[in-house]
């Protein structure tokens, strides 16, 4: 075809295209009236108004009510007003938000079905390995699902449902209260909606509506407002995140470590009152707190809503990392330019306090793809707070001599900055068979009863291993659970038993990211000289040997609260790490810890020249160093 034929034909066609796509938008915007603009309310909601006088507009887009409720607008009366509103019999489940959002937004849906939040189906495969001792061959999640995996192969989620053992039954009574597939009705700071709700309706404390709507005003489980969360608020995040690393609490400075109603200081609970009847400390806050950033900050929307596939657990579905604002010792951020407008950072930037302008040079996440508010300005890594629109300046610490120390390669950022990590030692889980106990996914009572008690909680000092990724990092139990089991007659089927995990009996950590991160990194001589951060636990010093003090009950050789330990045959790990690749630190890798603390005592600047190459271990053997040591005695 000659070029001007060919040109000609391609204008024919994408105009064709155009007209088109127009009629389908034409046709889409009007069976799907509450995505119109606020303007359209009247045709949506007919005479819903009328009762609900006062009621939020949801958003200027989400502007109508039967579109996303469900019912008849054109009856006056409630019965019949509300005849076919979406999941009015069920409201607890799926049915209403499903409906109600899945019509205008089904990729969303999709992503957020599949995501580790939804599914919970690396939550479910760890039980399985703490209670079980193994996983199943299949895939078990909050709900029966056909996905696909990351590299797009078809997988699917059986439902927890027919997980018939005691780690199905711990998910369905303990775990699948709170996540986000189903709604949780507490009203003492835990409750949140289902599904895509959770996030973007938050509740009040009560779980009760405070709205302007007098007919709905004081009633629960509803959100606080009518009012859309665009940009899920961190209240939102610490509905969820409270609980198990407690993350949300140590970001923001709590400490939910005095173990449920244990006076911490001067024989009362601690200040601030939580869930549970449990009660919060202070502690410093993270750095990123004190900044004002909040959790949508740092976190992409596909780290918090999923991408549509379904990673094996929550590691799988983060991307985002120290390095990518701050470089590493060797890399400086990365950037891409960002240049049209339907790119994640122009797009996903429109309700932003600031918008973010065509020809950005994107900041780059740890698997290459844009962050949508941060990038470069000026040569500098700016960072913007996604509600408010204002700018942070990230500082790059490529090249620096904290940055640069021969053999810290392998060292996470957190492994050095972490304020606090919390670790919660001892978990000693009951299940009693003689009481009935609520399954929240089967909606009824059935045998068997959950209880738990711990032994201790700890902030400082934490251990460190070396995780999934080659690095060494910080590392908290997970989970070191003791199993009880009592029959209906009474007996003990399992007495404080630790499953058989790779083989043998042992209690297990890992790899964790406190989220309680300081500008100042801790010390070299606590690393270099203190036990307990390469995973000896509390110890004395006896007889040049390590001997632990919170002891295993199982096993007095072996501490609580640490995985390694001394005997005769020298540095053994007791204890094993649940992800694949993770590893405590090896009896040579221990020693060469331990050597450089001898250096610590006259190199004690990082700037020093020392601190650029390999040590020499066996320094200490010149003649310079043998005439300093004598000198000493």
């Amino acid at each position: 075809m000659p070029r001007r034929g060919l040109d000609t034909y391609i204008w024919r066609m994408c105009t064709i295209r155009g007209i088109a796509v127009l009629l389908c938008a034409a046709a889409l915007s009007v069976a799907l009236g509450a995505c119109g603009p606020a303007g359209d309310r009247s045709a949506d909601a007919g005479q819903c108004a009328g009762c609900h006088e006062g009621l939020e507009v949801a958003s200027a887009s989400h502007a109508g009510c039967v579109s996303c409720h469900g019912g008849n607008a054109a009856e006056r009366g409630k019965d019949g007003a509300h005849r076919g509103m979406y999941g009015l019999a069920d409201a607890s489940y799926a049915g209403r938000w499903e409906r109600g959002c899945g019509g205008c937004h089904p990729h969303h849906l999709e992503r957020m079905r599949s995501s580790q939040m939804f599914t919970n189906a690396g939550m479910i495969a760890q039980i399985q390995a703490t209670w079980e001792g193994q996983r199943d061959s299949v895939t078990f999640a909050a709900r029966a699902a056909q996905l696909h995996d990351l590299q797009g192969r078809p997988l699917a989620h059986a439902s927890v449902t027919g997980l018939d053992n005691l780690s199905g039954d711990l998910y369905r009574k303990f775990c699948a209260r709170c996540h986000v597939g189903r709604l949780n009705e507490a009203d003492d700071g835990a409750g949140h909606a289902a599904g895509c709700a959770a996030c973007h309706f938050p509740y009040a404390d009560d779980a009760a509506y405070h709205g302007g709507d007098p007919t709905m005003r004081g009633k629960s489980p509803h959100s606080r407002t009518h009012a859309m969360a665009g940009l899920p608020p961190m209240e939102a995040c610490m509905r969820c995140h409270q609980r198990s690393g407690r993350i949300a609490l140590s970001y923001q400075g709590l400490n939910d470590g005095n173990n449920g109603l244990v006076p911490t200081r001067n024989g009362l609970p601690g200040p601030l009152p939580a869930s549970d009847q449990r009660n919060f400390s202070h502690i410093a806050p993270d750095v990123h707190f004190a900044a004002g950033m909040e959790c949508i900050d740092c976190h992409t929307s596909r780290e918090v809503m999923g991408e549509g596939y379904a990673a094996p657990g929550m590691h799988g579905q983060l991307e985002i990392a120290c390095e990518d604002c701050h470089g590493s010792g060797i890399a400086e951020p990365r950037f891409a330019v960002a240049w049209r407008e339907h790119e994640p950072p122009v797009r996903e930037g429109r309700q932003y306090g600031r918008r973010t302008a065509a020809g950005t040079r994107a900041l780059l996440t740890s698997r290459g793809r844009p962050y949508s508010n941060a990038f470069e300005d000026s040569g500098k890594v700016a960072v913007m707070l996604k509600r408010s629109g204002r700018v942070l300046r990230s500082v790059v610490i490529t090249g620096t001599p904290e940055h640069t120390v021969a053999g810290h390669e392998r060292l996470a950022c957190h492994a050095c900055h972490s304020r606090t990590v919390v670790q919660c030692y001892g978990c000693h889980t009951t299940y009693d068979k003689r009481e009935y106990g609520w399954d929240f996914l089967a909606g009824r009572a059935s045998p068997g009863s959950f209880s738990e008690t711990e032994d201790v909680r700890a902030l400082y000092p934490f251990p460190l291993a070396v995780d999934t990724k080659g690095r060494i990092g910080t590392v908290t139990p997970g989970c070191q659970t003791f199993i009880n089991v009592i029959e209906p007659d009474g007996s003990r089927s399992r007495d404080e038993d630790v499953a058989v995990f790779r083989g043998r009996r042992q209690l297990r950590f890992a790899p964790f990211f406190g989220h309680n991160t300081g500008p100042r990194a801790i010390g070299c001589a606590e690393c270099h000289e203190n036990p307990a951060f390469l995973g000896f636990g509390q110890h004395v010093l006896e007889r040049a040997a390590l001997k632990a003090t919170l002891l295993c009950e199982k096993d007095a050789r072996k501490p609580l609260d640490g995985f390694l330990h001394q005997d005769e045959q020298g540095i053994n790990a007791h204890a094993a790490m649940s992800r694949d690749g993770a590893r405590p630190l090896e009896a040579a890798e221990i020693r060469r810890v331990f050597a450089v603390n001898l250096c610590l005592v006259c190199h004690d600047k990082v700037v020093d020249v020392i601190y650029r190459k390999p040590l020499d271990y066996h320094a200490l053997d010149d003649t310079l160093h043998r005439r300093l040591l004598a000198a000493g005695r």
